[in-house]
C-alpha cells in the first residue's frame, strides 16, 4: 500500500511503511536482481540470527530509502535486511536478512562510469 507521505509499505491490521517511497521500493528490488546475478555467494539469515548481523563498517544504501527493509552495502558484499512483514505480523522469527558476498566494485555499485564486468 501506499502511505499518506508516499510510503511504500504493509497494511494487515496495523500500518507498516517498508521504504519511505515506492521508488525506494522499486530500487530495493532491482538492487536484490543485480545482487543475485553478481554475487558470488548468497546467505540467507532468518529470525534471531537477523538480529546478530554485525553491520559496522557497512553503510546504508540511501536509494532504497529503507525504513522497516533497508540494504547496506559492505567492502565486497550487500545485504538486505527485511523487517517489515515480522513487524506487521508481530512475528520476529519472520525477520529475514540475505547476504550477497563476493561482489568486486561493479557489482557493489552497478554502473557508475565502471565498465562492466565479462562473463
Amino acid at each position: 500500500m501506499i502511505g499518506p507521505n508516499g510510503e511504500f509499505g504493509l497494511e494487515a491490521g496495523k500500518w507498516v511503511p517498508l521504504h519511505a517511497s515506492v521508488e525506494g521500493w522499486v530500487e530495493a528490488l532491482a538492487l536484490a536482481d543485480h545482487a543475485r546475478t553478481y554475487a558470488r555467494t548468497t546467505t540467507r539469515l532468518t529470525g534471531a540470527a537477523v538480529d546478530g548481523l554485525e553491520l559496522d563498517g557497512f553503510e546504508e544504501v540511501p536509494e532504497v530509502a529503507g525504513l522497516a527493509d533497508t540494504w547496506w552495502r559492505g567492502s565486497d558484499s550487500l545485504i538486505a535486511v527485511y523487517c517489515g512483514e515480522a513487524e506487521v505480523m508481530d512475528a520476529p522469527r519472520c525477520k529475514t536478512a540475505t547476504v550477497y558476498a563476493g561482489l568486486d566494485e561493479w557489482g557493489l555499485r552497478g554502473h557508475d562510469g565502471i565498465d562492466r564486468p565479462s562473463t
